[in-house]
């Protein structure tokens, strides 16, 4: 556990990890836990969107292009996300994690670096979520980063691999709402 003392006090600062598949609410409840718990958020979308959003993507390979794209930013908000750990900053992260692979990545880096963690699980019916992501798409509205088309919802959808029993056993892994 990184932890810093200030006036005597040891301040401990916790990193939040939000998972669950398109339209869940995860930037809703990401906003929420920031006020909570004075934390800096950070979202994948958001950088995708700031750094390559007006970029023209390929006819060919798009989803290369996206991961190359993907995993660059990933590396910068982790190296960004240890920093603001060490200085006592929590830190609240919305960065994909859809499959069990990625999550286990995730964590022994998390582990490595000796961060405090709690993991929180959204999910919806994917009619509810299919919805929510037309509604933003059109109003566009404070959780907006980019478009969300038809297609890409429903191929990041059957991607999603919810935490299996062994995975919220060895973790702080909470189900809100």
């Amino acid at each position: 556990m990184l932890d810093l003392v200030y006036d005597g006090r040891i301040a401990m600062a916790h990193l939040h990890l939000i998972i669950g598949p398109v339209g869940a609410g995860k930037s809703t409840f990401a906003l929420q836990l920031c006020r909570e718990h004075q934390a800096i958020r950070m979202t994948l979308d958001d950088w995708m969107a700031g750094l390559f959003g007006p970029d023209e993507r390929p006819a060919i390979g798009r989803l290369e292009w996206y991961i190359e794209r993907r995993d660059r930013c990933l590396e910068q908000i982790w190296k960004l996300t240890k920093e603001l750990i060490g200085i006592g900053t929590n830190v609240v992260l919305e960065i994909g994690l859809i499959q069990r692979q990625e999550r286990e990545a995730f964590y022994a880096r998390v582990d490595e670096a000796r961060m405090g963690l709690t993991v929180y699980v959204l999910d919806a019916p994917r009619e509810v979520r299919r919805a929510r992501v037309q509604r933003r798409n059109e109003e566009k509205g404070a959780t907006f980063s980019m478009e969300v088309p038809p297609h890409f919802f429903e191929l990041a959808s059957d991607m999603w691999e919810p935490p299996e029993e062994d995975e919220c056993s060895e973790r702080d892994v909470r189900f809100p709402g």
